[in-house]
């Protein structure tokens, strides 16, 4: 088979599952205009794929059924029960990072600039709080990279939640069995670092929220004083504003003289456009945040604990060890989800480092357990 062949069915495929990811997003979504959005780029990305079938069928070359690969199934189940925004943010991160990719491929030009098109899009409408509607010319061309929206990505902050308890009572329970410790220690130790691990994030989480919070409330306040004292020139500020997102000078003034006959709309958009800060959110509910975390941390760290929960010795062990790898290879598969790897290789590098990890700590642990008795 020639490379271009394979490119070809390479091509194929990622616009196949494309096509199928929007079509998904479009019928979980409840918002009409967002429904639409997610229509149009279905449609564009199964011409796409036209174009690189009509190749395949010029070179002779029968292509089957296609059945949408593992990351875009997922992704679509996940849209289907939590919605199109739980997962737009990994979807945005892997158009992003493929926008370019048939830059270098001479006959498939026409396509380039469409792609690139759509992970600007798919950006806008990841954003917190974007609505995918009246996306101007001039926002997709300006639009920012992907990881300035990615507080908003709660799939990956459940992902390294996991994760995080995971590998740390994991490598905590195999320091703990390497030093020949007795099987009520060892579930003692694995209790005692789920609790802590979960706690301290659950207050790391819950003092980043409200410290975010603070600030916001604060730049905000300094923002509704200087609105309040120099308006001219916080309306010139709107201006510019307004200018910087395409629209013509006179228009800019114009939106931005009626804007400011209301102070509460004019300082709502200056937070939101000067500042960055959602006012009806300010970063979100912190004691929500901290529950999540403690919830997400204790989740993982659970693994490797429960085989010593109903096994004993060192068929509890090995058994913490098969259990613990399986977990971690499903989190390398669930990255796969915005690193835009291969799942497999995802989750055997999940692996390997995971047990690496616990192997220093089970060797350190054995170490000392000897030196200490």
């Amino acid at each position: 088979m020639t490379p271009d062949i394979k490119r070809f069915q390479a091509n194929l495929r990622d616009e196949l599952n494309g096509a199928a990811l929007y079509t998904a997003l479009a019928e979980a979504e409840p918002d009409p205009v967002r429904k639409d959005l997610f229509l149009q780029l279905a449609r564009s990305e199964s011409t796409h794929a036209q174009f690189w079938r009509d190749k395949l069928t010029a070179a002779g070359i029968d292509q089957p059924a296609h059945v949408p690969d593992f990351r875009t199934r997922l992704l679509a189940r996940l849209a289907r029960h939590f919605g199109p925004a739980f997962v737009l943010p990994s979807i945005a991160a892997a158009e992003y990072a493929d926008r370019n990719k048939y830059a270098a491929q001479p006959d498939a030009q026409s396509l380039s600039a469409e792609e690139r098109g759509h992970a600007a899009i798919v950006q806008a409408v990841a954003q917190p709080g974007g609505q995918g509607a009246g996306v101007t010319g001039a926002e997709i061309a300006r639009a920012e990279p992907w990881h300035r929206g990615s507080s908003g990505n709660n799939l990956r902050a459940a992902v390294l939640g996991a994760n995080d308890g995971l590998v740390s009572n994991f490598c905590l329970i195999m320091g703990i069995a390497g030093a020949g410790t007795t099987q009520k220690i060892i579930l003692l130790t694995g209790f005692a670092g789920l609790l802590a691990g979960a706690c301290s994030m659950a207050l790391g989480e819950w003092l980043s929220v409200t410290n975010a919070r603070e600030l916001a409330q604060t730049q905000i306040a300094k923002e509704a004083e200087e609105l309040e004292h120099t308006p001219e020139a916080e309306q010139r500020e709107l201006a510019l504003i307004f200018q910087a997102k395409g629209l013509p000078k006179q228009e800019a003034q114009r939106v931005a003289s009626t804007l400011m006959k209301n102070k509460d709309s004019a300082l709502d958009t200056l937070a939101r456009e000067e500042l960055g800060i959602d006012p009806t959110e300010l970063g979100g509910n912190a004691w929500a945040a901290a529950g999540t975390s403690f919830v997400l941390f204790s989740a993982g760290a659970i693994f490797p604990i429960a085989p010593f929960l109903f096994l004993k010795d060192q068929t509890a062990v090995f058994a913490s060890i098969g259990v613990s790898a399986l977990a971690l290879a499903g989190i390398g598969m669930l990255t796969s989800l915005f690193n835009g790897r291969n799942p497999g290789f995802s989750a055997g590098r999940q692996v390997v480092f995971g047990g690496i990890a616990a192997a220093i700590t089970y060797g350190v642990g054995r170490l000392l357990g000897v030196s200490f008795s």
